[in-house]
């Protein structure tokens, strides 16, 4: 099939350029930045576009974004993004659009091979392929989503007041409520977020990293 890579690493571009051209596809383009990715494939309506998830200049996510506009864009074109890390978030968002032509792998499985072309092949043929770990962060962000579903208006009131830095006093202040109330309210969101006593770090700080991963 017809590819487009886009990686910044000239090293691993010409890596996987190999890799496909030895399996017997044809790599129309290889591109170091989205912006000449988003160009090249409106230009040469590629089978697949390969892409990093952090490309200049920047290297947040630059690739993720351009996957977005692809799939939005082009979806004659199939999309397979290569992350060194799992990025739970964007990965959940392009998931809930739409499952076709997709595919997420840690560039670590690119060092297998056969597994790699497979991905390829399933991809590109409108199939989807989700990295173990990728689905794994994935399940670990919607729990800690329903999770917090599961609290009170007033209770997510409460913990984003915590998110804040503000104390319980504090917290009871700007609520209108007793301490004790603010207190109440603090003690059923630990429990409800499974945020036992004899957690080792500080509870608080576990409470209010799970608001800021929502």
């Amino acid at each position: 099939m017809r590819i487009v890579i886009a990686e910044d690493s000239a090293l691993l571009r010409a890596g996987i350029e190999r890799i496909l051209t030895d399996a017997g596809h044809e790599v129309v383009a290889g591109v170091a930045d989205a912006t000449d990715l988003l160009r090249i494939v409106n230009e040469l309506r590629p089978a697949l576009a390969i892409l990093d998830v952090r490309m200049p200049p920047t290297f947040t996510d630059e690739g993720i974004r351009a996957a977005a506009l692809l799939r939005s864009q082009n979806p004659e074109s199939a999309v397979l993004v290569l992350s060194h890390y799992v990025e739970e978030r964007y990965a959940a968002d392009l998931i809930a659009s739409d499952t076709r032509g997709f595919g997420y792998l840690l560039k670590d499985r690119v060092a297998d091979v056969p597994s790699f072309l497979d991905t390829v092949e399933v991809v590109g043929g409108g199939g989807t392929v989700l990295d173990p770990e990728v689905v794994s962060q994935i399940l670990i962000r919607s729990r800690q989503r329903s999770t917090l579903e599961s609290l009170t208006p007033r209770e997510l009131e409460v913990l984003q007041l915590m998110a804040e830095g503000r104390a319980n006093s504090a917290i009871a202040a700007s609520l209108h409520v007793s301490v004790g109330s603010a207190e109440k309210h603090i003690a059923s969101i630990f429990t409800k977020l499974n945020l036992t006593p004899d957690e080792s770090e500080n509870r608080r700080v576990l409470a209010v990293l799970r608001y800021l991963e929502s």
